[in-house]
């Protein structure tokens, strides 16, 4: 049934995300987090920061990892198989028909009416990723990174690989808080008093 429902997961978001892999994300988060909960919020985090730094397709990556964490060797190749299957069914019947219909208006129409929703998927994601983000931050080292990013991402042009890769360095490599060991200690220090 794992196989079943990971192949079900995968395909669904493969078939319904038009327009590649950022639009698949929400698609794939709402199968993974919502619907067959394999993962909260935080780790499908973790998944895709960690799929972005890596080359290739994000949903191919997503669908690799997920599957293995679900039901290993197996589970990753039911995964990476029904994410990639409907891009092929999809190559051969849609470019084969619609090859000779490419420039009428109405399959121009239909491509520009899709982007608008992609639009609205991405934005709730991000949403969700942000509220996610205010609980272990807080609201304003969140906007600093926003903003951060923004600068490095969008007005100097740094590789997202670059920017991922130091902000997981940093909660890899970032000092403890001493506020939260100071209770521990002086907890302890009241344990051998008594």
């Amino acid at each position: 049934m794992t196989y079943l429902n990971l192949f079900i997961a995968f395909f669904r978001s493969g078939i319904l995300g038009y327009g590649g892999g950022p639009s698949s994300i929400p698609l794939v988060h709402k199968e993974v987090v919502g619907n067959f909960k394999w993962m909260n919020d935080e780790e499908f985090g973790d998944v895709l920061a960690l799929g972005n730094a890596l080359p290739g397709p994000i949903n191919t990556k997503m669908a690799g990892y997920i599957g293995y964490r679900v039901a290993g060797i197996l589970g990753m190749l039911v995964a990476i198989l029904s994410s990639i299957l409907p891009t092929i069914i999809l190559m051969i019947v849609l470019l084969t028909s619609l090859a000779q219909y490419k420039d009428q208006p109405w399959v121009q129409g239909m491509t520009k009416g899709v982007l608008p929703v992609v639009a609205v998927m991405m934005g709730v994601l991000t949403w969700k990723f942000f509220s996610s983000s205010k609980k272990g931050l807080g609201i304003k080292l969140s906007l600093i990174h926003i903003v951060v990013g923004v600068i490095l991402l969008q007005v100097l042009g740094v590789h997202p690989a670059f920017l991922i890769g130091a902000l997981l360095a940093y909660a890899l490599l970032k000092p403890e808080n001493k506020k939260q060991e100071e209770p521990v200690e002086e907890a302890k220090r009241g344990e051998g008093m008594g």
